[in-house]
């Protein structure tokens, strides 16, 4: 038959989860620096009462909507998965991580929900003061939800705070652990500055992209001057935070931190592998291009620090995918160093005075673009992948966790989420790219507010409804 070809259920399911996760997180990692982005343009706006912060605000406000609504659908999908496909897992570890994801609902969720439709379509209908409150709370919201999020997922990184019950459920014991379990301050930190650089680089490519059009757009530079600010200075504190991170792994996982190296014997003064090639079955990177040293100084701050490789321990604890986590953690650091040196390519420029009269470095900007999703992307692959072969690491393992259903059922849903989500983001993507292709300009409209607010089915009589105006002006 057809399906005895198929790969065992639970690749497929983790294949599955893999694929809807990535895709969802390319939507928070940049609404979360959107939503602060958004906050300061409506309160540099309100503090300078300069025409040309609203009219970006209202640009952006259109793709922040997009963007929300797009990141909303996509994660919707994640959590039946835990019923569909991970049902051991959520079994097991729901009295620790179901009151955390249901934190993340009544203190971030409906904070955005509640605010969300004031900052969409609020501005010329309620005061200044509290449209820009609203905007604020939205962006609060993001890094509350974030806060959660990371809190649960760092909990299966370094679990603590809980106790086994003899069915074998974790029980929490103390929710203080639990939430600010070991790994999760750096990794929130280092995954929200993230989120902010991911922000800058898609800001910076658009101000770059239109100032390469017109370098006159006075829009353009203002938005491509904040981005550049950003990346100046957010960028070397996330390396600040990515060190940390790693210094925690290196003290929890150990393992992991041999796999990003492509380190297979312990030893002293370690050097830095650059390139290479992590042979599974050798146990050994063949072909390596390295610094002497330096891996001891990154990790230990010594020359002559110990490093521990992958041979040191059993191979059912090491992870299962050495050459992913070896590569996709030099993605990340690549990128990321790619960023810093834009940050500081910036601040020469601007302190020349040829920030926007630099078509080189405006492409330059402009191939950047992606940069931050691709840099998240790969950190978390870094992360999930260099967990492996545990879902909660050290007590539960992946193979554990998977729910008893068939393969043919995972493959049908894994090649359904394909086609839709290819051609619903697809189309969500299409549409973004149409609105960031359109030059800031004064007067810019944000979401639609001069027509009636039409609530399950009712629509106003005419007399209700208020006269149309192309350009509303806020209310006082």
């Amino acid at each position: 038959m057809l399906w005895d070809a198929l790969p065992d259920a639970l690749l497929l399911a983790r294949i599955q989860f893999a694929f809807t996760v990535t895709f969802h997180f390319l939507f928070p990692a940049f609404t979360i620096g959107l939503a602060s982005y958004l906050a300061v343009l409506e309160g540099l706006w309100l503090w300078t009462g300069r025409a040309a912060y609203l009219d970006l605000f209202r640009y952006w406000l259109k793709v922040f909507a997009v963007n929300f609504a797009m990141g909303v659908v996509s994660g919707i999908v994640l959590s039946y998965q835990f019923g569909t496909n991970w049902s051991v897992f959520a079994d097991r570890t729901g009295p620790v991580l179901g009151p955390l994801m249901g934190y993340e609902v009544l203190t971030a969720f409906f904070l955005e929900a509640g605010f969300l439709g004031v900052m969409l379509f609020g501005l010329g209908r309620v005061g200044k003061g509290l449209h820009f409150a609203a905007t604020s709370l939205v962006a609060i919201g993001t890094l509350i939800s974030g806060f959660w999020i990371l809190s649960a997922n760092s909990w299966m990184q370094t679990p603590a705070g809980f106790t086994i019950g003899p069915d074998g459920r974790f029980l929490p014991a103390d929710w203080w652990e639990i939430v600010f379990n070991p790994s999760f301050p750096f990794r929130y930190l280092h995954t929200i500055t993230g989120a902010y650089l991911t922000t800058a680089m898609i800001v910076g490519a658009v101000g770059a992209f239109h100032i390469l059009r017109d370098r006159a757009n006075e829009r353009a530079r203002i938005m491509f001057s904040m981005a550049m600010w950003m990346a100046a200075t957010v960028a070397p504190a996330q390396a600040v935070f990515g060190d940390m991170q790693g210094l925690w792994a290196l003290h929890y996982q150990p393992q992991k931190v041999a796999a990003m190296e492509g380190h297979w014997e312990t030893q002293r003064g370690a050097p830095l592998i650059l390139f290479g090639l992590p042979d599974m079955e050798r146990e050994e990177t063949r072909m390596r291009v390295e610094i002497p040293y330096l891996g001891s100084l990154i990790l230990r701050h010594s020359l002559d620090g110990e490093i521990r490789g992958l041979k040191d321990f059993p191979p059912d604890q090491r992870p299962t995918n050495v050459p992913l986590v070896f590569w996709s953690f030099r993605i990340m650091v690549g990128i990321g160093c790619l960023m810093i040196a834009l940050g500081a390519v910036s601040l020469w420029l601007r302190f020349r005075g040829r920030l926007y009269d630099t078509p080189w470095f405006q492409r330059w900007a402009v191939a950047m673009a992606p940069s931050g999703l691709v840099a998240v992307t790969f950190g978390w692959i870094t992360t999930e992948a260099g967990r492996q072969p545990f879902t909660v690491y050290g007590l539960m393992r992946t193979a554990e966790s998977v729910s008893p259903i068939a393969a043919p059922a995972v493959a049908a849903s894994l090649a359904a989420f394909v086609v839709v989500y290819f051609c619903v983001f697809g189309a969500g993507m299409w549409y973004l790219f149409r609105l960031l292709g359109k030059p800031p300009l004064p007067h810019e409209e944000g979401p639609r507010d001069d027509q009636p607010i039409r609530t399950a089915g009712i629509t106003p009589a005419p007399s209700a409804q208020r006269p149309p105006a192309r350009h509303p002006e806020p209310a006082e």
